[in-house]
């Protein structure tokens, strides 16, 4: 069982301390355990009380009224509205229960509704990626564990290879080489950039993670692909980011280099001709959007 301090329930939830303290005290909402030396926390039975009774007030209904209610009421009323709410922000929140509780079922069922009523690209940028925000705040402050966002991650990337499978690219179109730099982690990010392409009928080639320069020149030279993509969102651990896109943009002979990540906005990288910074998510898809307006 996993104990919580009231700033943890106040990350999870989103529900201020305040607010928590006073549906404990005025309304009986809560009721944390002791320590023997009498300090307050949380059980995952209060967690989820709260995210239950959180969700019944967003939808309508009083504290006052809730505070009538019995635990197993509240608990049956929320199920209900989180099934049949297509709201992202109450789905976040069955996600992060789920999560919790490592229930891999209860994520399935999350992310298959979602999907099957708004398509695979939305369920990524309106559900699973503020998902993914919320566990990386939730890891920094110590309130989830690093087998939770594991936990989650091999979901979702077994998602993202099915999309990308089912994902049939057109002979015609312009080709694209994928990969991630030594040392960077963004392998969601990468499989979600491939499905895009691929769901846009771009051809894709991804060579994975922790590829060298000169495994990339290799590439280029057997595949000449008209655009190389990759991210950098951590430091490099061994050069500095300007002498390593020089190095790259190099190697790659006549293809465009494709760059986005956090790197390229917390300080000034001079580019070389053959290179381009897309901001995030947002500017790849407008980039893509571009490509298929001039294919028309």
């Amino acid at each position: 069982m996993a104990i919580y301090s009231i700033r943890d329930l106040e990350k999870l939830t989103g529900i201020k301390a305040h607010t928590i303290r006073i549906w404990e005290q005025r309304y009986g909402l809560v009721t944390p355990a002791r320590t023997e030396t009498n300090i307050r926390y949380y059980t995952d039975e209060n967690l989820r009380h709260l995210f239950n009774i959180a969700l019944l007030n967003r939808n309508g209904l009083k504290i006052s009224k809730l505070a009538q209610m019995s635990p197993e009421e509240i608990a049956t009323r929320g199920a209900a509205i989180a099934q049949n709410n297509p709201n992202p922000n109450a789905q976040i929140d069955s996600l992060t229960l789920a999560m919790i509780d490592l229930n891999e079922l209860a994520i399935e069922r999350v992310l298959q509704e979602y999907m099957a009523t708004n398509g695979f690209e939305r369920a990524m940028l309106e559900l699973v990626y503020p998902f993914l925000d919320k566990l990386r705040l939730l890891w920094l402050t110590n309130s989830i564990s690093p087998a939770h966002e594991k936990f989650v991650g091999q979901i979702i990337r077994r998602k993202l290879m099915c999309a990308v499978d089912a994902a049939v690219p057109r002979i015609e179109t312009p080709v694209f080489l994928l990969y991630s730099p030594e040392g960077e982690t963004q392998e969601l990010t990468l499989l979600f950039i491939q499905y895009l392409l691929r769901s846009r009928g771009m051809r894709v080639t991804y060579l994975g993670a922790n590829v060298a320069i000169g495994d990339l020149r290799d590439a280029c030279h057997a595949l000449k692909p008209e655009y190389v993509f990759t991210i950098l969102q951590e430091p490099l651990p061994r050069q500095p980011i300007q002498s390593y896109v020089d190095s790259v943009a190099q190697s790659i002979d006549d293809s465009t280099l494709l760059l986005t990540g956090q790197q390229f906005f917390v300080g000034a990288v001079k580019l070389p001709p053959n290179a381009i910074v897309l901001n995030g998510l947002p500017g790849t898809l407008q980039f893509l959007d571009s490509l298929k307006v001039k294919g028309r």
